[in-house]
Order: structure tokens, then C-alpha cells, then sequence
């Protein structure tokens, strides 16, 4: 969109118009421009003020209470009536993981994140457990609409629709978060939803592939998009050592151990199960595509995958993809994990083994000082 644009769809829809900022980030209402604006959210009045308010807005960086200090850009608005209405409530189901369940998430505080509601007033928060199988029954959707005041058997009868409705989303579409915040009463009586934020599986892409392709890619590492492509977890980082891992939580232990002995790594990269010459082949890929790493770290647990296959398939990938511009510090433990070893010493690459979890990263800390 361009800022020309806007008066005239504020024009089009009626004054006062609300303009919102389309980020990838919460708090957009309190966060700040470049430009100096304050609020990604703003109630223009006049097609001036909407000229001069998009103006401010479209390609400036936004920065919020969860985005970098630099912000994120602002490609697209969106722009809507002013809805007049007499009370607003945050509405969601999400998953209970202490519960393992469904649950609906309500409060009469709406506007304001659900952390920030459970502390001003805890009594302004319920959390309704569900059975997954039977859904949104009329003791739930009671519940809420007894915390939201609403008394008529109108208003009831529109929170139950509304619940189900969300209840079949969030099954149908793997959803780990249906939010609305704020979901407003009119003075009529109707219930509007202002704003929503949807949150789902990342485990079901092959289960929702026409859902994720409307992910919005614009604002994403493109090293991001190609590991999710191969199906590896890949989150860029601010450091030199660039890590391959098997397994989230060993992922997660690899990086605060570098951290903790003074390193400071380049990315997240969890590799999944699988230790083949082609996944490794993909990862080192992605990693070195990154000039800032001065040394890849691979730290493998094998169990099922024998330390020998492991050695095997970095080996084949380090010599397919020709001289490496960094050198490796390799970490096996598991299955047969000696044999790799010795199999990653003799290969004649620059490639370091080390059993002990600690001087591997220390080692790995070394080499990418020099």
C-alpha cells in the first residue's frame, strides 16, 4: 500500500478510521516508529491526518516490547471503521499444557495482554479446561459469559456460537493459540472482534500445507525459510559459532554452554532425528552460507543413529561440499560413538573430535577467536 492510498479508503469506510500497523510482533498499540510516531495503532479523524499518520508509518521501522531494538518495517496498514462499543474482553483457547488439554483463556480486562490482566486482577481471569473430544458445552460457555456480565440468553447464545466456532478452528487447523483481544460489546448488544492473533503447529505444516503457505515470508531470515523447507529448526543468532545439533533440549544445552564459557553463537540449528549425508550436507550449507561463522560445532547424541553412521555422513558431506573455509569441532556421544570418533580423527580433514562435552566447547571457543 502506498500512503496516498489510505485517505482514500478512510474516505471510502467513514471517519474516524483506525490504521494498524501489520507486523509479525505484540504491543504494536505502545511501541515506537523511527519516525518518532508512538503507537502502532492510531484513530485518524480527518483524510489529512490519515495522509500524514500512514505517511509516518508505511516503511518505518516499528519497534515493540518483543522485536529487536532496530524494530520491525512496516510494509503493509490495515485499515478499519472506528467501532464505538461499551465493554471489551480478551477471549482464547489455547493449550493447557499442565492440564494436557484444550482451555479456554477469558477476561474482562480486555485490551491489555493476559499476564498483565492476571496481575492488575486475578479474579478477571478464568481458565476453562475442555475435553478434547466433547468440545464447548453450555457449563463453558456459561462460565464466560458470567465473567463477561453478560446476562441476556441473546448474548449467551452468541458466546457459545463463538466458542464453538474457535473450539473447530482450533482442532480442525492444529492451533496452539486462538486469540481475541479485544472482543467488544456494543451498545446493540452485538459482540465484534477488534483484533486476533492465531498461533499453530509447526509440527502439522504437512497436515495444514494451505494454511502455512500464507505465512508471511517478507520479514524472515532466508536461511530460516530454506531449514524450515528441509525441516530443520533454524533461529539466527548474533555470535561466530555456528551450531549442528540433534534434538531441541541438547540444542538448548549446547548454546548455554558457549554462552557460558564466553562464546557466542550464530544460529540455532536443530537437525531433527536424522544424521544422513544429505542432511548434513543441507546443514553445513546453511550454516556456512553465514560469513560471521568461524567454526561450526556439531554436537550428536546417537541412539537409534550409531556414532559411525555419523561420522560417516559428515565426512561425506565436508568433502562434497570441497574444502571448507572453517574448520569443524565434532562431539559424539551414544551408540558406537568411539568408532566415529576415531573415524573424524583419521579422515585427514580439518575436522577436531572431542568426547568431553566441556573442552569441545572450549575448543570450538578457541578457534573461532583466531
Amino acid at each position: 500500500m502506498d500512503p496516498k492510498e489510505v485517505p482514500g479508503v478512510c474516505e471510502k469506510i467513514g471517519l474516524p478510521s483506525v490504521i494498524k500497523a501489520q507486523v509479525l510482533a505484540g504491543g504494536r498499540g505502545k511501541g515506537v516508529f523511527d519516525t518518532g510516531l508512538k503507537g502502532g495503532v492510531q484513530i485518524v479523524e480527518s483524510l489529512d491526518e490519515a495522509s500524514a499518520i500512514s505517511t509516518q508509518m508505511l516503511g518505518h521501522y516499528l519497534r515493540t516490547k518483543q522485536t529487536k531494538d532496530s524494530g520491525l518495517p512496516v510494509h503493509k496498514l490495515y485499515v478499519t471503521e472506528k467501532i464505538p462499543y461499551n465493554k471489551e474482553f480478551y477471549l482464547s483457547i489455547c493449550v493447557d499444557r499442565d492440564r494436557r488439554c484444550p482451555a479456554i483463556v477469558a477476561s474482562r480486562s480486555g485490551g491489555m495482554d493476559i499476564e498483565t490482566a492476571v496481575k492488575t486482577d486475578p479474579t478477571s481471569v478464568v481458565r476453562v479446561p475442555l475435553n478434547y473430544t466433547e468440545g464447548i458445552n453450555e457449563a463453558a460457555s456459561s462460565e464466560v459469559a458470567r465473567l463477561f456480565g453478560l446476562a441476556s440468553g441473546v448474548q449467551k447464545d452468541k458466546i457459545h456460537e463463538l466458542l464453538t466456532t474457535l473450539y473447530e478452528l482450533f482442532k480442525s487447523h492444529d492451533a496452539t493459540l486462538l486469540e481475541i483481544n479485544p472482543l467488544v460489546a456494543t451498545a446493540s448488544g452485538d459482540l465484534i472482534c477488534l483484533d486476533a492473533k492465531f498461533n499453530f503447529d509447526n509440527a502439522a505444516r504437512f497436515r495444514q500445507p494451505e494454511l502455512f503457505a500464507l505465512e508471511e515470508q517478507a520479514d524472515r531470515d532466508a536461511r530460516e525459510i530454506e531449514a524450515a523447507r528441509l525441516g530443520f529448526s533454524y533461529v539466527r543468532l548474533d555470535g561466530n559459532i555456528g551450531n549442528i545439533v540433534n534434538g531441541a533440549g541438547l540444542a538448548m544445552a549446547t548454546m548455554d554452554a558457549i554462552d557460558y564459557h564466553g562464546g557466542k553463537c550464530s544460529n540455532f540449528l536443530d537437525a531433527g532425528g536424522k544424521a544422513t549425508k544429505e542432511t548434513m550436507t543441507d546443514a553445513f550449507r546453511i550454516v556456512l552460507e553465514d560469513e560471521r561463522v568461524k567454526v561450526v560445532f556439531i554436537n550428536i547424541y546417537g541412539g537409534i543413529i550409531h556414532g559411525d553412521m555419523v561420522a560417516t555422513s559428515i565426512i561425506s558431506a565436508a568433502r562434497e561440499l570441497g574444502p571448507l573455509r572453517v574448520p569443524l569441532v565434532v562431539r559424539l556421544q551414544g551408540t558406537s560413538a568411539d568408532k566415529g570418533q576415531a573415524m573424524l580423527a583419521q579422515c585427514g580433514l580439518d575436522i577436531h573430535s572431542v568426547a568431553d562435552f566441556t573442552e569441545a566447547v572450549q575448543l570450538a571457543i578457541r578457534l573461532a577467536s583466531q
